[in-house]
C-alpha cells in the first residue's frame, strides 16, 4: 500500500503533463464547428478541393467536427492569411486553405502581409503543382516566342497572387510582353473573363484548376499552354518548355528556385501560430489519414482533382528554406516580381 500511495501522485503528475493533454485534444472537437477559410472566391479550384476534402478530413478528426467552408478572397490571398494569423481563434477551430504564394509575401516585404509563416501551424498540403500560362486559343498566342513578340493580356487577383507575380517575373527576367489586368476576385473570374474575351489568358494558372472547373478546355483544345513556369517539364505537357530552360545563368536559376517554391506546396492547409502541439499533431494525423483514404482518392479522381500529399512538417521546411535564402537572391526575386513595398487591400 505504501508503494501504491507513493506511485499514485507521480502517475497523476505524469498524466497532467502529457497524457491528459492528449486526451483533452481527442475530446476537444466533439460537437464543435471548424471554419475552413479559403483565400479564394467561390467557384474556383480552391473551392473544389475544399468541398471534396472537408468531409474526409472531418471524419478523421476525433470528435468529427463540422467543417464549414468560408470564402475570403482579397489581396491575392493575403487577407485570409492575415485574418487567420491575427484575428481568429488559435485553438484549432479556425484553419485556412490558402494560396501557396501567400506564405512568402512577408519575405518580399509586402506591407499588407502581417504574419510570420514560420510561426504558423502547417497541417499539410493537398497537392504539388507546376504553374503555367494558358491562353485562349482564339487569342493567337500559343508559344513562348509569341509572349516575347506580342502583347499577352492576362487577368490577376492582386499583387501578391501568382497570377500577377509570375507574369511580372517573366517580363523582368525573360523579356515577355505580358499586360496584367488586376482586380478579379479569383482564378475562376479570370477564366470567365477569358471566355468573354476580356483577356487573352492567365499566368499562374494550374492544370488542376482547369480540369476541376473547365474539364472540356484541354480535350477540346480551347486553350494553349505557351510556357510552363516550372523547374522541369510536366509529364502532362512534355512538348511545352519549362521556363528554367531559358535561364541564362546561375543567378536566374537561383531566383527561379525561390520564386517557384510555392509549387512544392499547392493547396496548403494551415492553422494560426500558438496551436497546442498535441492538437497540431492530431490534425496532421487526421490530414494524413484523410489523404490516404481510398474513398477520398476515388472522389478526387471523379472530380478531376490532382492530389499529392505534402506533410505539415515538410511545409514548415519549405517555408524555412525560403526564408534562409541569401539576401541578394531574395532582393532580386523581389524585384523581378515587383513586390517591393506592395500594399495590398
Amino acid at each position: 500500500m505504501g508503494m501504491l500511495r507513493l506511485i499514485s501522485p507521480i502517475a497523476v503528475l505524469a498524466c497532467s503533463a502529457s497524457l491528459c493533454g492528449a486526451a483533452e485534444s481527442v475530446d476537444f472537437y466533439k460537437g464543435k464547428q471548424v471554419s475552413l477559410i479559403l483565400s479564394a472566391g467561390e467557384g474556383g479550384g480552391y473551392g473544389s478541393y475544399a468541398r471534396v476534402f472537408a468531409p474526409y478530413f472531418s471524419a478523421r478528426i476525433p470528435g468529427q467536427p463540422t467543417i464549414v467552408i468560408q470564402n475570403m478572397p482579397g489581396g491575392g490571398g493575403i487577407r485570409a492569411m492575415n485574418m487567420l494569423a491575427n484575428n481568429l481563434p488559435k485553438d484549432g477551430t479556425a484553419l485556412g486553405l490558402v494560396h501557396s504564394s501567400v506564405p512568402f509575401a512577408p519575405l518580399y516585404g509586402v506591407k499588407a502581409a502581417n504574419f510570420d509563416p514560420r510561426q504558423m501551424s502547417w497541417i499539410g498540403s493537398l497537392a504539388v503543382a507546376s504553374a503555367m500560362c494558358v491562353s485562349w486559343a482564339k487569342s493567337g498566342i500559343s508559344t513562348f516566342a509569341d509572349l516575347r513578340e506580342r502583347q499577352f493580356i492576362v487577368g490577376g487577383s492582386g499583387a501578391g497572387s501568382q497570377m500577377e507575380t509570375l507574369p511580372t517575373m517573366l517580363n523582368s527576367l525573360f523579356g515577355t510582353k505580358i499586360k496584367i489586368i488586376s482586380g478579379y476576385k479569383g482564378g475562376n473570374d479570370v477564366f470567365l473573363a477569358m471566355e468573354r474575351g476580356e483577356v487573352h489568358g492567365r499566368c499562374g494558372g494550374l492544370v488542376s484548376s482547369i480540369r476541376s472547373t473547365r474539364p472540356e478546355w484541354f480535350p477540346k483544345q480551347m486553350v494553349n499552354v505557351p510556357i510552363q513556369i516550372a523547374m522541369e517539364r510536366s509529364k502532362q505537357f512534355p512538348d511545352v518548355p519549362a521556363v528554367i530552360e531559358f535561364a541564362r545563368d546561375e543567378i536566374v536559376r537561383s531566383i527561379l528556385e525561390l520564386v517557384l517554391s510555392p509549387q512544392e506546396m499547392d493547396r496548403p492547409i494551415v492553422g494560426p501560430g500558438g496551436l497546442p502541439a498535441d492538437r497540431l499533431a492530431l490534425l496532421r494525423k487526421a490530414f494524413h489519414e484523410a489523404m490516404a483514404d481510398p474513398a477520398f482518392i476515388h472522389e478526387a479522381e471523379k472530380q478531376n482533382l490532382e492530389i499529392e500529399e505534402v506533410s505539415g512538417e515538410r511545409l514548415a521546411q519549405i517555408v524555412a528554406r525560403a526564408y534562409s535564402m541569401p539576401p541578394d537572391i531574395v532582393r532580386l526575386a523581389n524585384e523581378s516580381m515587383n513586390l517591393t513595398g506592395s500594399n495590398l487591400d
